[in-house]
């Protein structure tokens, strides 16, 4: 059985948007953690800039750090 590897709060995008509307958000904050599914850990994520809310599997998210550009 998997675990949980991200804490709420955590800021995140969605490695793959291949099925997503492109004006969904690009970053979300994980605001709960879900039952597993298939054997991977789920997550319950808001963008508050953008009002959406979303789930995802822990495979297809990766966390943001903060402060850094894409050039760092």
């Amino acid at each position: 059985m998997r675990l949980h590897r991200f804490p709420i709060g955590l800021s995140v995008r969605l490695k793959d948007r291949a099925n997503i509307s492109p004006r969904a958000a690009e970053t979300y904050q994980i605001t709960a953690k879900l039952p597993l599914r298939d054997d991977s850990p789920q997550y319950r994520m808001r963008n508050d800039e953008l009002g959406q809310e979303r789930v995802s599997n822990e495979d297809n998210l990766e966390p943001i750090e903060r402060g850094l550009t894409p050039n760092n």
